[in-house]
């Protein structure tokens, strides 16, 4: 581990098993977290817990989906149970439906909207009681997007969701601030991820030509940003929305 800036601290990261939130667990972890990784694919999330056992951390996988209430409180209480508290709650589950809006279908909108923003409703709701209840304060990160802030053609549902992400978190920051839980919010821009490692070579380009930096950015970048405002250094930061795009959105 490279420091023990967030040791005694418990996390839980939502789609913890692969990508931008697997790149989260493994940051929270080197800095001393205990981590509580959940993802739908049972699989996939025992290989992710799997090797950040082997990386040496404290980690619990739970297969949960983000959109179902009970699946909600299950996680946050078997956090609890395994490692006594929860302390911080990054909302990172996250799908893409893309299509034009006078073709996407219903269910494209409702999935969608249901796991990037009802999700984080959920588990934001589930967690925070808890917090509550410790009187020690908490830190909830929410995951955000680009698109979020300035829409993308083809993603009315995802731009949507993300944007009430942006909401939701501005909301939540003044409802929570008594109770000295910060709720921030990450937006990524283009990350090298599998669904971007999915797009055409012309459409890598295309959205390169739009970013200042002229590269696309890494998960791990996306987790520095997570793991500021998991830390003492944020704590007088909330109700914020933290772009890590490469200048994509300014």
């Amino acid at each position: 581990m490279s420091n023990a800036a967030l040791k005694d601290k418990v996390a839980i990261v939502t789609g913890g098993s692969r990508g931008i939130g697997y790149a989260i667990a493994v940051l929270l972890a080197e800095h001393g977290a205990a981590v509580v990784v959940s993802g739908r694919d049972s699989e996939r999330l025992r290989r992710a817990a799997q090797e950040l056992e082997e990386r040496g951390a404290a980690v619990h996988g739970a297969v949960a989906d983000a959109v179902k209430r009970e699946d909600a409180d299950r996680l946050v209480e078997a956090a609890k149970e395994r490692f006594g508290r929860v302390d911080i709650l990054v909302n990172n589950a996250g799908i893409t439906r893309d299509g034009l809006l006078i073709r996407m279908k219903d269910e494209d909108w409702d999935r969608v909207m249901e796991t990037n923003l009802k999700g984080a409703f959920l588990m934001t709701r589930a967690a925070s009681k808890l917090m509550v209840r410790q009187k020690s304060g908490g830190r909830i990160v929410n995951i955000a997007s680009t698109a979020g802030a300035m829409g993308n053609a083809g993603q009315a549902n995802y731009s949507s969701g993300k944007s009430g992400v942006i909401g939701l978190t501005k909301t939540l920051a003044k409802e929570w601030g008594q109770f000295k839980i910060n709720v921030n919010a990450v937006a990524f821009g283009f990350i090298e991820t599998d669904m971007a490692a999915a797009l055409p070579t012309e459409a890598r380009e295309a959205l390169l030509t739009q970013v200042p930096l002229k590269r696309i950015g890494t998960a791990r970048e996306v987790a520095e940003m997570v793991g500021f405002l998991a830390g003492d250094g944020a704590a007088y930061v909330t109700g914020q929305v933290f772009h890590v795009n490469g200048g994509l959105y300014i």
